[in-house]
C-alpha cells in the first residue's frame, strides 16, 4: 500500500527518531519490503513499523537488530538506535545505561525522585520538562523515548535482580500533578508483584539515617566487580574503585535496615496513592 506513495524527500527528518524512521523507511523500499513483511521479520505490527518510520515512537533494541537481518546492514539500524539513546542521555550518564543492560543486580536508592528505572512516562515528561524549561517538546519527548526504553531490561527472560529503597519523599513530591502521581504509584505496585523485584519505602520517621545520603546505583555482574553510580550537581558519576563500592553498599545495607519490610512498603504505597485519588 505504501509502495504507491509519490516519491519522498527523506532529507526533510528533523530530529534523530525522525531520521531513524526515514533511514528504515528509505531502505525498506528500496529493497521492495512492504510494511507487513517488514513487521514479520522483526516480530511487531504493521502499525509498529508505520510508527517507527515516521518517528512517533522510540524503536527498540529487537526491531533495530531485526532490521539488520531483514536488510542485510550488518549492524548498522543497531548501532543508529545506540547513538540515539547516547545522544539522549547526559554524556556521563551514557556509560552507566550500557552497564544497565548488562547487569545481573540492582539496588537503587531514591531520595526526591522515582528512579529513572521505575518512572512511568508521564512522570518522567514532569521531570524532564522541569529541569530543560527551555528545550522543545521534542527534545524532550527524546529524552522520556530513552528513559522509557530502558525498561526493557525488566522485560528479558532472565532479567536483572531489583531491589529499590525509596525515601517517602519520592511518594509525596506532586511530580506532575495527583494524576500523574497515581499513575507513578500504580506502576511501583505492579512492579512489586512481579518476581526478582523488591521495593522498600524509608519513612521521614527514619530520621538522619536516609537523609544524609544521595541518590545512588549499585550494578552488579556474574563476571565483573560491582559499579556505583552516585548523583551529584554535576550529574552523577560512575564509580569502579573498591572502597567507595564497599561503602555504598554498607550504607544501602543500613538503608534496607531502617526502611519498612516490603510488604508494609507496598501497604504504605497504596495509602499514599489512594491520597492522589480525587
Amino acid at each position: 500500500m505504501d509502495e504507491t506513495n509519490p516519491p519522498e524527500d527523506f532529507n526533510q527528518a528533523v530530529g534523530p527518531l525522525q531520521g531513524f524512521g526515514a533511514d528504515v523507511r528509505r531502505v525498506r523500499l528500496g529493497r521492495k519490503i512492504k510494511q507487513k513483511q517488514l513487521g514479520r521479520s522483526t516480530g511487531y505490527s504493521e502499525s509498529y513499523v508505520s510508527q517507527v518510520e515516521s518517528g512517533k515512537i522510540m524503536p527498540s533494541e529487537k526491531f533495530a537488530k531485526g532490521c539488520d537481518l531483514a536488510f542485510g546492514t550488518n549492524g548498522l539500524f543497531a548501532g543508529l538506535l545506540r547513538r540515539i539513546e547516547e545522544g539522549d542521555h547526559p554524556t556521563q550518564f551514557a556509560p552507566y545505561v550500557h552497564l544497565e543492560r548488562k547487569a545481573s543486580g540492582i539496588l537503587g536508592f531514591s531520595t526526591t525522585r522515582v528512579m529513572g528505572l521505575l518512572q512511568t512516562q508521564e512522570y518522567a515528561y514532569a521531570i524532564f520538562r522541569a529541569g530543560h524549561p527551555c528545550e522543545t517538546d521534542e527534545v524532550i519527548q527524546a529524552k522520556v523515548a530513552a528513559r522509557i526504553r530502558r525498561r526493557e531490561v525488566l522485560d528479558r527472560e532472565r532479567p536483572p535482580t531489583l531491589w529499590a529503597v525509596l525515601h517517602e519523599a519520592c511518594l509525596r513530591g506532586h511530580v506532575g500533578g495527583p494524576s500523574v502521581m497515581a499513575g507513578q504509584l500504580d506502576y511501583l505496585m505492579e512492579l512489586a508483584a512481579l518476581p526478582g523485584i523488591d521495593l522498600q519505602v524509608i519513612p521521614f520517621m527514619a530520621g538522619a539515617a536516609a537523609a544524609h545520603s544521595v541518590a545512588f546505583t549499585l550494578l552488579s555482574f556474574k563476571d565483573s566487580p560491582t559499579v556505583l553510580y552516585a548523583d551529584d550537581p554535576q550529574g552523577g558519576r560512575l564509580c569502579r574503585r573498591a572502597a567507595p563500592v564497599a561503602t555504598a553498599m554498607q550504607n544501602y545495607d543500613r538503608l534496607r535496615a531502617h526502611a519498612m519490610p516490603p510488604d508494609e512498603s507496598l501497604a504504605f504505597i497504596k495509602t499514599v496513592r489512594e491520597e492522589y485519588t480525587p
